[in-house]
């Protein structure tokens, strides 16, 4: 390619859902109350644990960070297309584009690893309970929550890495809303085939192995919940994990979709869609999956509303 091309793309332009202008201001306000209560859900759960000391566990310790990465997740996507819904601007710059994508796959990969580590926080507190709090050490969760973190960073950054050498001529026009991987490798006039690889690479890691970590976790804990002599103590254990379940449910069920099926079987429509449940619909339920159905949870909440108002009176 001819140096000149490898400069020419400063900006892209982001299509968003819908490329019929008439729908953007039903978009708009129904991205709008999403997010506003995704962010008070979200910020309210951190809250209330952290304010509450009967909630300072390892399950409680690790959902605190969920809320984080949700909340992160969610504000990393749905502010940038809220704006361009409102000024009618569609462009986003190329430096800007590369930002959006790193904290995309940084939340984006924490959140997954992080799922898998409350299973297994679940896993050793209904097959281990005895030995619950010695396993379970303030420092074994601080690495396990801390983990997720650092070794997102790395992966993240090589993705940029690798997307900066690449050059994009021609066509800047990205069939979405943020600035994703997939869409962008595509507009791409060089060879991505290294790119693609480390998306594979990185998807069985960061999705497939925790996945199935899950899965083995669970299989194990159903075996566990059955031996049980009393159906009250069954149900209690199943109830603690089907909040879990529900939020495994819809954040793999998305992402697996995304990276691991064939390309031929992905469509623009699909991405759009999938990308829209683990940006915007999973960190909206994930408060109300977890507060509904957690008793302790919902007593910090109205504790914690019932201080504000004190304060505020």
């Amino acid at each position: 390619m001819e140096p000149r091309n490898q400069s020419s793309t400063s900006e892209f332009i982001l299509l968003g859902l819908s490329e019929n202008p008439e729908q953007d201001t039903i978009l708009f306000a129904l991205f709008l109350c999403m997010y506003v209560v995704m962010a008070m859900g979200n910020l309210s759960i951190i809250l209330a644990i952290s304010s509450d000391s009967h909630l300072h566990t390892p399950m409680y310790f690790f959902l605190a960070n969920l809320s984080l990465v949700d909340f992160g997740l969610a504000t990393n996507t749905v502010p940038k297309m809220l704006v361009n819904i409102q000024t009618k601007s569609k462009s986003i710059s190329y430096p800007c584009c590369l930002t959006q994508m790193y904290f995309f796959h940084f939340f984006g990969i924490v959140d997954s690893v992080l799922i898998a580590v409350m299973a297994y926080d679940r896993f050793v507190a209904i097959c281990h309970p005895l030995h619950y709090t010695t396993i379970m050490s303030p420092r074994l969760c601080g690495l396990l929550a801390g983990g997720p973190w650092v070794f997102s960073c790395f992966i993240s950054l090589t993705h940029i890495l690798l997307m900066v050498r690449l050059v994009f001529c021609g066509n800047n026009k990205i069939p979405h809303y943020f600035c994703d991987l997939t869409p962008l490798l595509r507009l791409s006039c060089t060879d991505t085939s290294v790119n693609k690889i480390f998306v594979l690479t990185v998807a069985g890691m960061v999705i497939a192995t925790p996945f199935l970590c899950i899965l083995a976790s669970y299989a194990r804990i159903i075996v566990a919940i059955m031996k049980l002599p009393s159906a009250g103590g069954r149900k209690k254990a199943f109830s603690t994990c089907s909040s879990h379940l529900s939020v495994v449910a819809l954040l793999y069920g998305t992402t697996i979709g995304v990276y691991l099926c064939p390309s031929s079987v992905r469509t623009a429509v699909k991405e759009k869609a999938s990308a829209v449940m683990y940006t915007a619909v999973t960190p909206l339920l994930n408060p109300f999956i977890y507060s509904l159905r957690n008793r302790d949870l919902k007593g910090a909440l109205r504790k914690l509303v019932n201080r504000k108002i004190s304060s505020s009176s």
